[in-house]
């Protein structure tokens, strides 16, 4: 003890280095979904099916994603532009996405028939840029953002609410999955 005064403090910076280094060499990283020609810029999660992922690319591209397989299973050009926002309807029987080219385009988990061509199932012309987009936990009705915040049912094609706050843009919207009516945006 006399002759080396820091030796518990020494062990125990040597011990917190070890374990730091412990967890780089932990290889966290499990895989990578290879696929996308441009960059990821939205992801969703299948609300029942776990091991299904969509995302949605700077090109416009939506792709799904097979999570245990580690593979594509479609691949979609859902909009011209980049994709701003994709969310998952709360059965999970279909999808929405938003787009620099002012639409938000709804369309099913399930592929199309053989032979048949991919088209969405609906498609709304907005006036604006939409940023994001997110949908209700039990009630058919999602909410876009952009320069204003507008509240959607499915089966319209207009809104049923729109909040604007000044001339701030919104990027993100989310649904609390607990209130019933409780709308969080960014």
């Amino acid at each position: 003890p006399a002759l080396h005064p820091f030796e518990v403090p020494r062990e125990y910076v040597r011990a917190l280095n070890a374990t730091k280094l412990e967890r780089v060499f932990a290889k966290p990283f499990l895989a990578s979904l290879d696929g996308h020609r441009d960059g990821v810029n939205c992801l969703a999660k299948h609300p029942e099916n776990l091991a299904t992922v969509l995302s949605g690319a700077c090109d416009g591209e939506v792709r799904i994603w097979n999570l245990t397989q580690r593979n594509c299973i479609r691949t979609i050009q859902a909009h011209e532009g980049f994709v701003r926002g994709i969310c998952t309807r709360f059965c999970g029987t279909s999808f929405f996405t938003v787009g620099d080219d002012k639409t938000v385009k709804q369309w099913k988990m399930d592929g199309p028939g053989c032979g048949d061509e991919e088209e969405p199932l609906h498609t709304i012309l907005g006036k604006t840029v939409y940023t994001g987009i997110d949908h209700h936990w039990k009630e058919a009705v999602f909410a876009t953002c952009g320069q204003q915040v507008d509240i959607w049912d499915e089966q319209r094609t207009n809104p049923i609410c729109s909040m604007t706050w000044g001339f701030d843009s919104i990027s993100s919207v989310k649904f609390n999955p607990i209130e019933y009516v409780l709308l969080f945006v960014s």
